[in-house]
């Protein structure tokens, strides 16, 4: 990097990776599904799990499966269970045991909030959801 640019601008945006260039192995392919389902960036993922944002790269372009330590912290991660990571069910029949993802994280976040906030915040979710409703 430059010496006269400021660390905090980056040559490659968070997020921006380069396109592939050959299809995902199978295994890989169902990691970044998830992921992606799950709303997650590769370096949320990471600490999640406890390892570097190279590491689910390297899972995602690759047919080797996590370590075993690692896959069970994946999955809850994920919102799915370890079977289903490893399976060969597609990824959109896989039935989620919970929400997960950045809507997540944001609602346990607004349970900390005062009563009156929450109020706001769910009434907000609600008007959003209702006019959704109305779109449809």
């Amino acid at each position: 990097m430059p010496q006269d640019m400021p660390p905090e601008i980056h040559p490659y945006p968070r997020g921006m990776g380069r396109p592939l260039t050959k299809p995902r192995p199978k295994q890989g392919a169902r990691i970044a599904a998830f992921r992606r389902a799950a709303g997650l960036s590769q370096a949320e993922l990471a600490d999640a799990v406890g390892v570097q944002q190279q590491t689910i790269a390297f899972w995602e372009l690759s047919d080797k499966p996590p370590r075993s330590d690692v896959l069970p912290k994946m999955a809850k991660a994920l919102g799915v269970r370890v079977e289903d990571l490893l399976g060969d069910t597609p990824v959109g029949a896989v039935r989620k045991p919970g929400p997960a993802g950045k809507l997540q994280k944001a609602l346990e976040l607004a349970q900390k909030l005062p009563k009156r906030q929450q109020e706001l915040v769910l009434q907000f979710v609600e008007t959003l959801v209702s006019q959704r409703k109305k779109a449809s």
